[in-house]
């Protein structure tokens, strides 16, 4: 055998070992608060991290997708709802876990609806971003992973925070009156 083809062969073993380490792994699981749609608490629950991927890429838009499968951003002012101001809950467009009451929803003058707390911290999760020569902190759902936007410490009181987040990321659920 040369070695070359010992080389393939071994890389090829090493292919099959991986796979079948990953296959059989357990899924990752999350502890969320859950809420109603009239954004009460219903308690917290552990669950599977949720992954569509293939239901997400036929059921959510091009620019939906882009943003919270492939961390890509909206244009501001772009897309309707941005400057919505109707009482309700904000839940994730991929998964539907609770993200954002309206009650912490605020004008930035950004062009992205911005909140200045989630409605509950276990419901996101803040990961550091590097992209484009800048350090920024990154918001994604903590169920699905989606990229939701990013949050600054330029925001109001009572947390100086701004979580400025894609349109096409949130699903909007109007209060039961």
């Amino acid at each position: 055998m040369q070695r070359r083809q010992f080389l393939s062969l071994l890389s090829g073993v090493g292919v099959v070992y991986a796979t079948r380490s990953f296959a059989g792994a357990a899924p990752e699981r999350v502890t969320i608060m859950q809420f109603s749609d009239d954004g009460k608490p219903s308690g917290r629950i552990t669950l599977d991290k949720v992954n569509k991927d293939a239901e997400w890429k036929r059921r959510l838009s091009p620019l939906a997708y882009e943003v919270t499968r492939q961390q890509g951003t909206e244009r501001a002012y772009s897309q309707p709802g941005y400057d919505r101001h109707d009482a309700g809950l904000y839940r994730c467009v991929c998964c539907d876990n609770a993200l954002f009451d309206s009650a912490t929803k605020y004008e930035s003058g950004t062009g992205w609806p911005s909140f200045w707390q989630p409605i509950a911290p276990e419901n996101v999760r803040n990961i550091t971003d590097r992209m484009f020569g800048m350090t920024r902190t990154e918001v994604r759902c903590t169920l699905c992973d989606a990229h939701l936007g990013h949050v600054f410490d330029d925001g109001p009181k009572p947390t100086g925070l701004r979580y400025c987040m894609n349109t096409v990321a949130l699903r909007f659920v109007p209060k039961q009156k």
